[in-house]
């Protein structure tokens, strides 16, 4: 508890306690005279992407991560050459001014960048996962860009006015208010080691919204126009197992059992596992693509490749589980890649974005007039269950809600839709 509460105060003075001045590269680029509005414009366009970029990659304000910066997003995509020369003379101007911080002795850490760090440290010792401290990270930097300086951040005063603010200029949606409520009080708490947060929020009014389900004509034709066989094959999955995107994603070798017909969803949505049902028409062709991964996975044995995410407590206690068939991903991505965490170079899932780039575009192609995203799949596989006698309680295992009144909002949709519901008075 000792080592705990040393911890948190020096993470308080590394974030709070009076330091040396502090250079900010938006504040001398707003000063500088040599510069155009419209150039100002172009390095404020640039340098605020090579920060986030940065921050992302959890790199410190130097040279190599500007030289990092400009070998992976610059020149990762074919540029033209006035384009290239301005961006260059961008990222020059910035070399300079870190340069110029250094032989001065001061700190070139913006305060969002400083509280970011903060939050993702406080975040990593607490066992936050690597999303969450994302987005709490995210919201303390935001929040202190708007405050715009150290004194006015620790001010709970200060923090109360940008939530009003969110509320009222930006009219946020109620999830919105809720994650930057939570990173402030985590912040305050976390960081800043204040024992009692009360920040006076009142929540925007949560509005119940009926979910977009897909008729079985709408779902045959957003399958066929999906290209990609592993793609269809997700989406055709998550429909009939009725999963969450992430539980796609990270469904596992072992998490498959072809011969019941089951699924296995490990750390689902309040960390919590179930079964669901696995559609015997996917069998055959989840068996070939076992068969494919097993290739891939002992090529990357040969290759002395990394083994596969776990989670940080089974890593520990199972530090060569990674490397077992047993843990290999359904989905894996075709390449390698850097654990943008551990910085381990090994083989993720696919990406979450890649999957619903393609359900996007093959419903682009169709003719199909509602929103399609990956969720839609879950919600179709409810109603339709619903449709054809599945009892709520059944339902609400399969689906993994923790409260029947949410399962509940698939009967309205069935009533909807059902034949045997309300008769226009015009058809009448």
């Amino acid at each position: 508890m000792a080592a705990g509460k040393v911890s948190a105060r020096n993470e308080r003075r590394s974030f709070s306690a009076p330091n040396p001045e502090q250079f900010e590269w938006w504040a001398d680029l707003s000063a500088a005279r040599d510069l155009t509005r419209h150039d100002k414009a172009q390095y404020t366009f640039l340098l605020s992407w090579f920060e986030s970029w940065r921050a992302k990659s959890h790199l410190a304000p130097e040279r190599a991560s500007a030289v990092g910066f400009w070998r992976s997003q610059v020149q990762s995509k074919e540029r033209t050459s006035w384009q290239e020369k301005q961006w260059a003379a961008i990222i020059s101007w910035y070399l300079r001014w870190l340069e110029l911080c250094q032989q001065q002795g001061k700190c070139c850490e913006s305060l969002a960048g400083r509280v970011r760090s903060a939050v993702d440290h406080a975040g990593a010792r607490r066992g936050l996962a690597y999303r969450t401290r994302l987005t709490y990270g995210g919201w303390a930097a935001r929040y202190a860009l708007w405050a715009g300086s150290r004194s006015r951040v620790l001010d709970t005063e200060v923090a109360r006015e940008w939530l009003s603010h969110l509320v009222v200029d930006r009219a946020v949606a109620f999830s919105t208010q809720k994650q930057a409520l939570n990173a402030l009080v985590f912040l305050y708490k976390d960081v800043c080691g204040m024992e009692e947060v009360d920040l006076q929020v009142r929540f925007r009014k949560r509005a119940k919204r009926i979910p977009v389900v897909l008729n079985r004509t709408e779902l045959a034709q957003l399958f066929a126009e999906i290209k990609d066989p592993m793609h269809r094959l997700m989406a055709e999955l998550q429909y009939g197992s009725g999963l969450r995107l992430r539980e796609l994603l990270q469904l596992r070798v072992k998490d498959i059992d072809l011969e019941a017909s089951t699924v296995t969803v490990r750390c689902g949505k309040g960390d919590k596992d179930r079964v669901t049902v696995l559609p015997r028409s996917l069998q055959a062709r989840l068996e070939t693509l076992i068969e494919e991964n097993r290739k891939v996975y002992l090529a990357d044995r040969l290759e002395r490749q990394a083994g596969v995410y776990l989670p940080p407590a089974l890593a520990r206690k199972m530090p060569r589980a990674g490397e077992r068939w047993p843990w290999f991903w359904i989905f894996p991505q075709g390449k390698t890649s850097r654990d943008p965490e551990s910085g381990v170079v090994r083989r993720h899932h696919v990406v979450a974005g890649v999957y619903c780039h393609a359900l996007r575009a093959a419903s682009q192609r169709t003719c199909i007039s509602k929103r399609v995203t990956s969720h839609c799949l879950r919600h179709s596989f409810a109603t339709h269950l619903l449709e054809a006698g599945t009892d709520i309680r059944t339902l609400q295992s399969l689906l993994g809600h923790a409260d029947v009144t949410t399962t509940m909002i698939y009967t309205h949709v069935v009533e909807r839709l059902s034949r045997a519901g309300v008769i226009s008075p015009l058809d009448g």
